[in-house]
């Protein structure tokens, strides 16, 4: 007697005393993941596990992980400019006093990636 799953055209592998279905991944192209998808990724691993395993199971998740990425750090880049123009930190800045041209970047990178975090990936 066929299984609902044979009825379905589900193919099987004999493993041992197990029957295991015959699953193939669609082909993918590759994505970049960086460190705003790293970051995204585990904070939906950990604390939205149902949307993670819907994305994973529908081959949806390093797409959506791609576009997390991209806008990430567009946003990052967006911010650090912004900001870096608000201090006035300058190329001449960088040439005439580079260790206070390296306290100001340190510091509005770091206020950068907190925006970043805090409103894009942790969300």
């Amino acid at each position: 007697m066929k299984t609902i799953f044979e009825k379905q055209g589900i193919e099987y592998r004999q493993e041992g005393d197990y029957k295991i279905p015959n699953v193939v991944l669609s082909d993918q192209k590759e994505y970049h993941i960086g460190v705003w998808s790293n970051r995204h990724r585990q904070y939906l691993k950990h604390h939205h596990r149902i949307k993670y395993y819907n994305l994973l199971t529908s081959e949806n998740l390093y797409t959506y992980l791609s576009e997390i990425e991209e806008q990430g750090e567009n946003m990052f880049q967006h911010i650090v400019k912004t900001l870096a123009r608000q201090e006035n930190v300058t190329e001449k800045m960088k040439a005439e006093s580079p260790m206070e041209w390296v306290q100001k970047m340190n510091n509005i990178q770091h206020i950068a990636t907190e925006i970043v975090l805090n409103e894009y990936i942790f969300c």
